[in-house]
């Protein structure tokens, strides 16, 4: 019998190619699931689940963050990260046009474009964090500096605290 071949995201295709180390989970899912349906699924702490989050600047440039599930994004300190006068969420019937990926499947990892990025400073303290990995159904687990350097991103504070 042939052996089932695995399906690849573009995520993982791009950290392939940069030679970093991941591990890949899946999940059944055939909708969106937010971050702690997802951890809940997987039985992962929410404290090392992470989710990207995609806005839009006063300039109309698109801005990415990745924080943990259960922060919330400081929209003034989001919009100092990147050195814009105020952000916002996009409307999510705008978020597969804008990154190529559907909602509850979006990652930094791969976007259409490459767009500022920053991570949660809060993911330096952990080893390894969880992200999608591009599709629903799909968690990567990698190092936080990996997951900076797939994404061209940087730290910052940006969460409410």
């Amino acid at each position: 019998m042939a052996k089932q071949k695995e399906i690849k995201t573009n995520a993982m295709r791009i950290l392939d190619k940069l030679k970093i180390d991941y591990e890949h989970q899946s999940y059944e899912s055939d909708e969106f699931t937010d971050g702690r349906q997802t951890a809940d699924k997987l039985k992962l702490p929410y404290e090392l689940v992470y989710k990207t989050l995609v806005t839009v600047g006063k300039s109309n440039q698109y801005f990415v963050f990745v924080i943990p599930i259960d922060e919330e994004l400081d929209m003034k300190k989001a919009a100092k990260a990147v050195g814009e006068k105020s952000v916002a969420m996009i409307h999510v019937k705008d978020l597969t046009s804008v990154t190529g990926y559907v909602r509850g499947g979006c990652t930094a990892i791969g976007m259409k474009k490459p767009y500022q990025t920053v991570v949660s400073d809060t993911a330096e303290e952990w080893e390894q964090i969880y992200v999608s990995g591009g599709k629903i159904g799909c968690q990567l687990k990698l190092r936080p500096d990996d997951l900076c350097r797939a994404a061209k991103a940087g730290y910052g504070d940006i969460i409410v605290k």
